[in-house]
């Protein structure tokens, strides 16, 4: 019989303790699948007394993750404990250094660190997978990194994070605000007690970044992301998107430019007949548009235990079926040494639609002056609606604005210049409106 492919798992939280348990119960089958038996034979984690519902008894204990990851009792180093930097970073590495493979899910350390690790493992040759970093249990970084080859990728974009996804769901199906919303998530466990990572968009900032690297061969450069949450949409925002045929979603979004890379997280509007709009909950998408396949769209489970262990266990299968001595493809798509410096195109170029909400005063004049506003800055409407305001003070209304393709830079100086005018009750709403299949 063939040798095993021994596992060592660092982290054994509900990812962890699932991949040990899926990997048991579906043991034979695997086997049959890569030609060889895979055996979780060391784990570590914080709690070595916690029950996590899994066997361990027959995994060596390791208190140091990065000890685990020296050991040569294992062939693949999973690393499930997240963090950008400290235990997860150190003990990449040290796998890496020791000749180890390594599969991780940690999207954060990968926006961070990602390229150096890479660097790193090619010139050791051996894996780093990371499946399970973007859109959990969605394949597209394999249909990305092996599938698309050939193909020169022009966007990206997609619904990267479920729990933002969830909330606004929620919002326009039942008419709640964010903050019922939220709290909702946070009692199902689909928010954490402290939710900013998600609702203002850095998770799905990390995820976006190594897509753009994968889609265009740049390094990765999270920080340079423009970046929007979800906190500021009301119910106005949702139920005017809908009178509108949109419907409000947090995308990520990169595009290549002639001026460089776009990369932006914000709200969006896609039209409610799009795919993209129907995909609800905690579910994922990932578009892709290239030159040869044409458009390409994948759904499917973004998070939670299963769906995460999957992506998991497919890396690990990979691994078992390689063969020693084979050359294996570089961890981004193109050798780490060959990623282009990434060239940020400036946002306020964007072009495209907009939505903008204004409340305004009741009052002889305001309606002309926001017109007069769009026409300076050579805005053209598609629609301008007037209506009243839903509270009690009907010295109040709102006026939603809906331009043709236009630059984030007029929008932004007509929504300044109507600011100054005084005519305003509350901050202007933008929101931007994405072309979506």
């Amino acid at each position: 019989m063939t040798e095993a492919l021994r596992v060592g798992i660092a982290g054994l939280g509900t990812v962890g303790a699932s991949v040990v348990r899926v990997l048991a119960e579906k043991a034979a089958e695997l086997q049959r699948q890569c030609g060889r038996p895979i055996s979780v034979t060391a784990v570590s984690a914080r709690n070595k007394d916690r029950d996590r519902g899994v066997d361990l008894s027959g995994a060596q204990w390791f208190d140091d993750p990065v000890a685990l990851a020296k050991t040569a009792e294992i062939d693949v180093f999973v690393e499930l404990m997240g963090g950008d930097e400290g235990p997860a970073r150190d003990a990449i590495k040290a796998a890496i250094d020791a000749g180890r493979h390594v599969v991780t899910a940690n999207k954060a350390l990968l926006a961070k660190h990602g390229v150096a690790l890479a660097e790193s493992a090619e010139k050791k040759g051996v894996l780093l997978n990371y499946e399970a970093a973007v859109a959990g249990g969605i394949p597209v970084i394999k249909t990305m990194r092996e599938a698309l080859a050939g193909n020169s990728v022009s966007r990206v974009f997609g619904i990267l994070n479920g729990t933002c996804n969830y909330i606004l769901t929620r919002m326009e199906a039942e008419g709640l605000s964010f903050e019922d919303c939220l709290a909702d998530a946070q009692r199902l466990g689909y928010a954490e007690a402290d939710p900013t990572f998600d609702i203002e968009g850095n998770d799905t900032a990390h995820k976006l970044s190594i897509l753009t690297s994968l889609a265009f061969g740049s390094k990765i450069a999270a920080d340079d992301i423009y970046l929007e949450g979800i906190s500021n949409i009301s119910q106005a925002d949702i139920r005017a998107a809908a009178s509108l045929g949109y419907r409000i979603k947090l995308l990520g979004v990169a595009v290549r430019t002639e001026s460089g890379i776009e990369q932006r997280v914000h709200p969006t509007m896609v039209p409610t007949q799009s795919v993209i709009a129907q995909v609800h909950g905690v579910t994922n998408a990932v578009a892709i548009q290239s030159d040869i396949l044409g458009d390409l769209l994948l759904v499917g489970p973004g998070a939670g235990g299963n769906a995460t262990a999957s992506a998991v266990i497919g890396d690990i299968a990979d691994i078992a079926k390689s063969q020693p001595g084979f050359q294996h493809g570089p961890v981004f798509g193109r050798p780490a040494k060959e990623l282009k410096p990434y060239k940020k195109a400036k946002m306020r170029s964007h072009a495209g639609g907009y939505f903008i909400r204004l409340t305004v005063h009741d009052r002889t004049g305001v309606f002309a002056a926001i017109a007069k506003r769009m026409a300076d800055a050579d805005i053209s409407l598609e629609s301008i609606v007037q209506q009243a305001d839903s509270g009690l003070d009907a010295e109040v209304k709102t006026v939603v604005l809906v331009t043709h393709e236009t630059t984030e830079a007029a929008v932004r100086r007509a929504v300044e210049g109507i600011t100054k005018d005084g005519h305003l009750t509350d901050k202007a709403q933008v929101i931007r409106i994405e072309r979506a299949e």
